[in-house]
């Protein structure tokens, strides 16, 4: 069993995401584009993806709902990782730390599985992984309880000794319920003087 070590988020907490980072470079006019990203191409409709529904059935429904969006619903699928446009300030180098100070490394993301089979290669930090959990290939969200359990189980974590970092309040809150520290993401230098405190690193 591993005794010790840092379960991460990916999105905005190792990795910037947005919709309107892609949607910004294909419609100039502001208004257009807030409409667009909140009654078209939505991060709660995205979220299906992440839930494990497949873009085949996503897209075709969206497009008869949106015909005259078609093609920019159609760029959202072949462009995706555009949408991210690079690592939140600080967080990677955060892992090559903890990494070096060999402390077991795992993420559980909420990312649809198709868009993390295109992200994921672009990525060489996660080679520094141990495991990582994707909600869209489980079909498992955070913050249910089961999928951070399911990353216990699989890769024989003790929670007791394991500490889970997310921005978002209610997913720590799934990592707690299950035994899991948690710490809400807010900026790397904050989260580096956590990892201190908590004795994962040493002062820098």
């Amino acid at each position: 069993m591993i005794a010790r070590c840092v379960i991460f988020d990916v999105g905005r907490v190792l990795f910037d995401w947005d919709l309107r980072y892609l949607f910004a470079k294909l419609i100039a006019d502001q208004d257009e584009l807030e409409w667009f990203v909140t009654h078209v191409v939505t991060p709660q409709w995205h979220f299906q993806h992440d839930a494990g529904r497949p873009l085949a059935e996503m897209l075709p429904e969206l497009k008869a709902e949106f015909p005259d969006h078609a093609p920019l619903i159609d760029v959202y699928a072949a462009r995706f990782n555009e949408t991210i446009p690079g690592p939140m300030p600080g967080s990677l180098e955060l892992v090559e730390r903890l990494d070096a100070a060999r402390v077991p490394l795992f993420a559980i993301t909420n990312f649809g599985h198709e868009f993390w089979e295109g992200f994921r290669p672009t990525q060489p930090i996660f080679d520094r992984f141990q495991g990582i959990i994707v909600s869209g290939t489980e079909k498992l969200m955070k913050p249910d309880p089961a999928i951070y359990r399911l990353a216990i189980e699989r890769f024989g974590i003790d929670p007791a000794g394991a500490l889970f970092i997310d921005d978002v309040a209610a997913n720590v809150a799934g990592a707690e319920s299950v035994g899991i520290a948690g710490h809400r993401f807010v900026d790397a230098e904050t989260l580096a003087r956590d990892l201190v405190a908590q004795g994962y690193l040493s002062a820098a």
